[in-house]
């Protein structure tokens, strides 16, 4: 197998963590990047390039050749799951596969959401579960799957669906629950948040990286749940956090609106740990810590 690989999306939450695990496994990666290139490192060339601008995009691949394409860019900003830019994703998607295909392309690893999943099956499967979320962005991702996935198998290319659920970690967006509960905390300020009652399934992000990469590498086609399959009420990540922190102060419960409705999301990670032959290194404990300890790190720089 070529140790080579193209990937989008690497500058991002999960892309960072990926990167880190392809360059431990000695891989040369070409990564595209639109607007956020990060400081230079060994083992990575860094290609500006508008994946909307399929001209560009055509004139990219008539000049490169991969076999090895891992696909996370995604826009995951305000209102990520109702926005219509995830039309547009959709198709600049298979614009970017079908020419990966059409200049020796053999390999495609996408990444995909928990949030395909109708949420009220509670208990989430890869074979089992529909995909039928009422979200514009799980529409979206779960008919971009069912659509390359015929057009690989078509093609004879390999096709990997990597089906992320919640992840937590560095470089996570400071508004989200976790980062903002540790800042709140590490500065003794009240954490407003809902009633937390909620139960979900967190894996740490470099677990979550492992695990793409794993799959990539994998003999294991289609979809993949990567998640720990350990279902944790979001209160009790709350008060852990206050605990490590040593907080004093108070936590407001109820204070803001919950995002979902959903009591229950937890993955089967049975395909991910038995076909693929992952292992979750990171227990949530640990990993809360680990996460404490960066943004101490980085709120002090």
């Amino acid at each position: 197998m070529s140790k080579k690989v193209l990937i989008t999306g690497y500058s991002g939450f999960i892309g960072k963590a990926v990167i880190d695990e392809l360059i431990d496994k000695e891989y040369e990666i070409v990564g595209i990047y639109n607007k956020n290139k990060l400081p230079e490192r060994t083992r990575i060339t860094q290609v500006q390039l508008d994946l909307f601008d399929f001209t560009k995009v055509n004139d990219f691949f008539s000049s490169n050749n991969f076999e090895n394409l891992i696909h996370l860019a995604w826009y995951l900003g305000p209102k990520c799951h109702s926005d219509n830019i995830n039309m547009q994703w959709v198709y600049t998607s298979l614009y970017l596969f079908d020419q990966f295909y059409k200049n020796g392309g053999r390999k495609i690893l996408c990444n995909g959401t928990v949030s395909e999943y109708n949420f009220s099956y509670g208990y989430l499967s890869e074979n089992l579960t529909p995909l039928t979320n009422k979200s514009l962005h799980g529409n979206c991702k779960a008919n971009l799957f069912k659509i390359v996935s015929s057009f690989c198998e078509k093609n004879q290319i390999d096709f990997k669906w990597a089906r992320v659920f919640n992840l937590y970690g560095p470089n996570e967006k400071s508004s989200r629950l976790m980062p903002y509960v540790i800042n709140s905390m590490l500065k003794n300020e009240d954490v407003k948040v809902s009633d937390c009652l909620k139960i979900q399934d967190y894996l740490h992000v470099f677990d979550t990286a492992s695990g793409i990469v794993d799959l990539f590498e994998s003999k294991v086609n289609g979809a993949v749940n990567i998640c720990s399959g350990v279902p944790i009420k979001l209160r009790d990540i709350v008060e852990k956090i206050a605990e490590m922190t040593s907080f004093k102060g108070n936590i407001l419960w109820g204070a803001i609106p919950t995002s979902f409705d959903d009591p229950f999301i937890v993955g089967n990670n049975r395909k991910l740990v038995e076909d693929v032959g992952w292992q979750q290194k990171i227990n949530l404990n640990e990993g809360l810590k680990l996460t404490i300890d960066w943004w101490k790190n980085k709120n002090v720089q």
